[in-house]
């Protein structure tokens, strides 16, 4: 009899076991590449553990410029695995996942660059695997964004999965659903989705997984009692492990391909509108090397937008070459900059090889190609462009080639008036207007006055007051145009105020402990400018505030010449860091050194932008001291507070974190210098230099016009040589909301991206200024899609198309040419 129960209940667990393999499904495969971690040798790894294990099915998000180097280094075993890989349907045994150039973050760069990941890595990717069918999109790390639905159906994609169970030191997607969702972008676009499940927790004892890393029994039954028929779990193993299969027990592996198309429940799919506050990722926001490496990231990213554009009206106006090599190199050293190691470990490489030093030489490729372009090397032309590269024609204020004083006349023949060698340059949209240059007699005056008393000043749009005994902050600021004052003088926070907690110091400390000094460095026409000298815990700092007439936009620069290298932050970990415990000095925002700026808005509503999206807080405040409690507090380019009739924009030169909360005023993140990820100490090496931006404004960021406010920010009014003395504009549009996210020629035909970050979907107008053969939509892989009519005026074409609220829209004009 006991003989009989003991089988019996070997029977009923042997059962049991084999119910638990047969029910649950396991995502494997590699992540990582050249740049990041590929060993020498490892193709023929991944095809012998293949071939030894039938069974295994693997997902690949390797770096695409891998394969360049295996084909070099592994000829046969390139020729094995592109023959394991030819089988790109439901029952192939591998999926291309992640084909991003650089697998970026995606979150911390603009809309265009997320496009480029792509496209340019599945450009390299058909170089190798002219096969290669991409059908998922997923990722080992929090490569995610709100808008990635729109872009990623515009490539041929069907399904995603926003899983990063074994990788979370970066941050996670919030819990939601079950077997799979329909991931809504901004735009409306949808894509069957499996999410991080509302019963996949953070795993306890660790800050880098949830319960889905392995398939766990307490994962699986969680997921059943939830409903869940077919629970799926996930680790792209880091490329060079040598594990194999990565789960001791059986389960059924696939890929994403096959899972989600065939296996996962399609029934009663749930629709989520994610919002980029559902992205909960974080890093370590303030420290010096993060945020080098983030401007000289948006330095890079602006400048080729820039150039790039310019290109293609060059090559349309003055018959250049269009230089598709260049600008190719300068894209692909940009999306390798944007690499999520860049911004994650920096310190990591070998001595003069780490992600920093990988950043700089890329960047600076990026900006030699960009500047060649733009020819800003040559400062000897007579005639100048001054090059919009906006879809809105723009009246600004511009710097002259420095070195000597100008006499300045339009194209016209009419003189311009110039103020400290600048011009009030009027420019059509995405063109430019000629100037003709001729050295002039005498200078212009350059007032320089010390102010020991409270400082004001008048523009054309506002009234402000600095006071030097309060460390030189913003005491009134005060918009001409509607009476309305936007510093809450109550708060006992100072406008422009830079405060943080030093705790070797055990204390907090601001800029208005002391006195600073005060001098107006230039008063005239064109703007007022002012700097401040101060000190925060005894390192000097210096502010800009520069007021540009007719400009709603206040530029703000600081410099802090630190001395020595304070510790800036909650505490300082130095003894106790344990790279398990939650609780992590770097996730508290409140105590980093911030520049604030208390608002007169009585009721305040926040939003973001982020890569083609704006999003509408729904956060309290923004402040987090663990890692289970991640906020997204990411600040792309701005963020915006509004009482629904007043608000003001804060713009920022590089991605970074902002604060704010019900008490607590809007704030930019500067400094942080301490413990963070794994231990590491991020260090003050040198000075802090950050600009930024504010933006008062009448109603929310839309009505307010914030958008177009930032593109100016990021695409500036260029100063070019000039070949020829005629003004020209290319295009223009009617809408405006509309931006030009990219411009650029394929052979002879113009592709024009266009993005509506504001306003409705209703029909508007492009206006080309010169011929096309036809007008015709594309997909971001190039798929053609509807011919759009076109109508002919005063040697014009104009074309009438809708674009849904926050969507973007590719148009290539066939055949074209201009009116020039």
């Amino acid at each position: 009899m006991k003989l009989k129960n003991i089988c019996l209940a070997a029977l009923l667990t042997a059962a049991a076991q084999t119910s638990f393999a047969q029910e649950h499904y396991f995502i494997d495969g590699y992540h990582g590449g050249v740049y990041g971690h590929y060993p020498h040798g490892y193709t023929q790894f991944v095809i012998s553990q293949l071939k030894a294990n039938p069974y295994w099915k693997i997902n690949l998000e390797i770096e695409p410029e891998t394969w360049d180097r295996v084909r070099a280094e592994e000829p046969e075993a390139y020729a094995g695995f592109k023959h394991l890989f030819a089988d790109q349907s439901a029952g192939g045994r591998i999926e291309y996942v992640n084909p991003a150039y650089g697998q970026s973050y995606l979150y911390t760069g603009s809309g265009e660059s997320m496009i480029r990941q792509f496209s340019y890595g599945i450009q390299k990717l058909k170089e190798h695997f002219p096969g290669a069918v991409f059908t998922t999109y997923s990722s080992e790390e929090p490569c995610f964004t709100s808008a990635l639905p729109q872009v990623l159906r515009s490539f041929g994609f069907k399904y995603a999965s926003l899983k990063n169970p074994n990788t979370c030191w970066g941050g996670y997607t919030r819990a939601f659903g079950g077997e799979l969702v329909q991931w809504q972008g901004p735009d409306g676009s949808q894509l069957l989705t499996v999410p991080r499940y509302s019963s996949e927790a953070l795993l306890p004892n660790s800050t880098w997984q949830t319960t889905a890393w392995n398939n766990g029994r307490e994962y699986i039954h969680s997921a059943r009692a939830a409903g869940i028929a077919h629970p799926v779990g996930m680790c792209l193993q880091d490329a060079g492990w040598r594990n194999g299969p990565w789960l001791k027990q059986h389960a059924k592996y696939e890929t994403w391909r096959n899972y989600i198309g065939n296996i996962a429940n399609h029934s009663n799919v749930p629709v989520w509108k994610v919002s980029q506050e559902d992205i909960q990722v974080s890093l370590v926001w303030g420290a010096q090397v993060l945020q080098r490496i983030a401007q000289q990231v948006r330095a890079a990213e602006n400048k080729l937008v820039n150039a790039e554009k310019y290109a293609a009206i060059a090559t349309l106006c003055d018959n250049t070459a269009w230089p598709r090599q260049q600008l190719d190199t300068a894209w692909k050293t940009l999306l390798l900059a944007q690499h999520h190691d860049c911004w994650i470990v920096p310190y990591n490489g070998r001595k003069g090889d780490t992600w920093i030093d990988k950043v700089q030489h890329w960047t600076d490729n990026t900006l030699f190609v960009s500047n060649n372009i733009l020819q800003q090397n040559n400062r000897e032309a007579t005639y100048i462009r001054v090059l919009n590269t906006t879809a809105q024609p723009r009246s600004e204020w511009v710097q002259l080639p420095e070195g000597r004083q100008w006499e300045v006349t339009n194209s016209k023949g009419k003189p311009v008036e110039t103020q400290q060698g600048r011009i009030k340059a009027t420019v059509p949209p995405m063109g430019f207007s000629v100037y003709k240059l001729q050295p002039a007699t005498g200078k212009n005056s350059r007032p320089v006055r010390e102010e020991d008393h409270l400082l004001q000043i008048e523009t054309d749009l506002y009234h402000a007051e600095i006071d030097p005994a309060r460390g030189g902050v913003i005491t009134s600021l005060v918009v001409k145009a509607t009476g309305k004052e936007m510093v809450d003088k109550r708060n006992s926070r100072g406008f422009n105020e830079l405060r943080g907690y030093f705790y070797n110091e055990n204390a907090w400390r601001s800029s208005m402990d002391t006195v600073a000094t005060v001098r107006t460095t230039e008063h005239n026409k064109a703007r007022t400018s002012v700097e401040i000298n101060g000190f925060i815990a005894g390192h000097p700092f210096t502010q800009q505030v520069i007021f540009t007439n007719g400009q709603r936009r206040i530029d703000m620069k600081v410099k802090i010449d630190w001395k020595g290298n304070p510790g800036i932050g909650a505490y300082s970990q130095a003894d106790n860091y344990s790279a398990e415990a939650y609780q992590k000095a770097f996730y508290n925002d409140s105590c980093k050194l911030q520049v604030l700026f208390p608002l007169h808005l009585t009721t305040q509503q926040l939003s973001k932008d982020a890569p083609f999206d704006v999003t509408n807080s729904r956060l309290e405040n923004t402040f987090f001291s663990s890692w289970d409690s991640i906020r997204n507090n990411v600040i792309l380019h701005w963020v915006d507070v509004t009482d629904g009739n007043n608000g003001l924009a804060l713009l920022t030169d590089h991605t970074s974190s902002y604060v704010h909360g019900k008490d607590y005023p809007l704030g930019l993140t500067l400094q942080y210098a301490g413990r963070a990820l794994w231990g590491r100490n991020y260090d003050i090496t040198g000075p802090t230099e950050v600009s930024y931006a504010i933006v008062p404004h009448k109603g929310n960021w839309e009505t307010g016009g914030i958008s177009n406010e930032e593109t100016g920010w990021c695409e500036p009014l260029q100063v070019l040589p000039a070949k020829g003395s005629r003004d020209f504009s290319l295009l223009a549009v009617q809408n405006k909301h509309w931006q030009v996210s990219a411009l650029l020629m394929d052979g002879k035909d113009l592709l024009i991206r266009l993005y509506n970050p504001g306003g409705n979907n209703s029909e508007s107008l492009l206006t080309f200024n010169g011929a096309a053969t036809a007008a015709v939509m594309e997909q971001l892989n190039g798929d053609a899609g509807k011919i759009l009519p076109q109508r002919k005026a005063s040697g014009k074409t104009i074309i009438r198309l809708g674009i849904p609220r926050f969507g973007i829209r590719t148009i290539r004009l066939k055949n074209v040419s201009v009116n020039y």
